[in-house]
């Protein structure tokens, strides 16, 4: 046995416990003398009051000597003097299948408080993305159960989609339809920023009992702090990472990725950034690609991941949109003017991509999806002479066929919420529509 070994490790152990103190509190901002910690590291904040319950916390960065922190709860009990910790450790959340059915917070932490099943393992929710050239091509379609979405949007196993709308045109019931219909082993949901009421809404009512059962949920409302909602866009992230290390096809559910952009952008003007595009800090866009990056497919297994994205007024150049746009593998646009006809789900088909459907598809798939969408062009740039009754039949062969086939189409792509359709299914309805069966 080398003594010697341990003996070293004796002589290079710090003995002594080193705190440093809390100087000031600017917004959501803490500043603190020491102790030495990296940009980062978790700290822990203990209260004058209550030192039994110390507050967590995270560097974010520092000035000279001082330390900024920001942190994971609120900061009523902070006071200037109270004593912070280094953990020397960044942030690790429990992860395993045991977690399968629950509902956690940004911190892995069960929200109904009960306690976590034993056998899970830490993980770091910070990730670096798979390198690019170990990542398998998408080759594989993988059943999204919508038949909009597998007949005439294809995705791939692995790819990475936008779902891009305003508020209240289903962008939460559309994502409650892919996590109970899809063909994916696990669901991972993060719902980042939602308000408190319609957390156990979705679960209850959109996701259901059937599709909790192979999901799990990351909560991180609005009402908490900034890092908070962060966190748990990266917690969510470093799950489907976990499953899909252990060779599992999983999807990764994220509503939505503007309030994690908004977030951040919190965090930087609170650091001293400057705001540059209409008020988002640079960090925002240095954050999205690492974050979005980490997702898809790896030499052991996929992550399928659907993001929302919410476009204020419908604007869908909007600096969030445009760049998550130009990160992901397509989008799913949904139209507020489909949902007011009460077509449902209200995706457009026409201004919406799949970037990788060609790669995933038969030659008979593409063709009868690229003949419904050139029929649903052809009557969509002439729906108000149609309305109007301006149009003549027999003056168009295309237009007159797109007018006997659009019902038809659209009793196709409206879906009710419970309706379940398989990959092939759908397939084959959609030639079915076509060949006038």
């Amino acid at each position: 046995m080398n003594v010697s070994t341990y003996l070293d490790a004796i002589d290079m152990a710090d003995p002594y416990k080193r705190y440093g103190k809390v100087l000031r509190v600017v917004g959501i901002m803490i500043e603190s003398k020491g102790p030495a910690a990296n940009v980062g590291e978790v700290c822990y904040i203990h209260p004058a009051k209550n030192r039994n319950s110390p507050i967590i916390s995270e560097v974010v960065g520092f000035n000279n000597e001082k330390i900024l922190l920001m942190p994971y709860s609120e900061v009523s009990e902070i006071g200037p003097g109270c004593l912070v910790e280094s953990t020397k450790k960044p942030l690790t959340v429990k992860i395993g299948r045991g977690l399968i059915g629950k509902v956690v917070d940004s911190l892995g932490n069960a929200l109904d408080e009960t306690p976590l099943p034993k056998g899970l393992t830490h993980y770091l929710t910070e990730q670096s993305p798979p390198n690019p050239m170990l990542r398998p091509p998408i080759e594989k379609p993988i059943q999204v159960g919508v038949k909009a979405i597998d007949s005439l949007l294809t995705v791939g196993e692995g790819q990475r989609i936008g779902i891009f709308a305003g508020s209240g045109v289903g962008k939460s019931t559309l994502l409650g339809m892919i996590a109970r219909n899809s063909s994916a082993d696990i669901n991972v949901i993060a719902l980042i920023g939602e308000r408190g009421r319609e957390v156990r809404e979705f679960i209850e009512k959109d996701l259901g009992e059937q599709g909790l059962q192979k999901s799990i949920v990351v909560v991180a409302t609005s009402d908490q702090p900034a890092l908070m909602r962060i966190k748990g866009a990266y917690t969510a992230t470093a799950i489907s990472e976990y499953f899909r290390d252990q060779g599992y096809r999983v999807n990764l559910m994220m509503d939505s990725v503007t309030r994690v952009a908004m977030a951040q952008r919190e965090v930087g003007l609170a650091t001293g950034e400057p705001p540059t595009t209409k008020g988002y800090t640079p960090s925002v866009f240095a954050t999205l690609p690492k974050l979005l990056e980490r997702t898809g497919t790896n030499e052991k297994g996929t992550i399928t991941a659907f993001y929302t994205v919410l476009v204020d007024g419908d604007d869908m150049n909007e600096p969030i949109a445009d760049t998550v746009r130009g990160i992901l593998d397509g989008h799913f646009v949904m139209d507020r003017k489909l949902a007011e006809r009460g077509h449902y789900p209200a995706i457009n088909i026409l201004k919406s991509i799949s970037r990788v459907m060609n790669q995933v598809i038969n030659s008979t798939h593409k063709q009868t999806a690229n003949e419904v969408r050139s029929l649903i062009a052809a009557y969509e740039e002439n729906r108000e002479l149609i309305q109007i009754g301006a149009y003549k039949r027999g003056t168009d062969k295309e237009i007159d066929r797109a007018i006997s086939y659009y019902p038809k189409i659209q009793s196709f792509l409206n879906q009710d919420i419970y309706d379940k359709s398989s990959l092939s299914e759908s397939i084959e309805q959609m030639m079915d529509v076509l060949n006038g069966r």
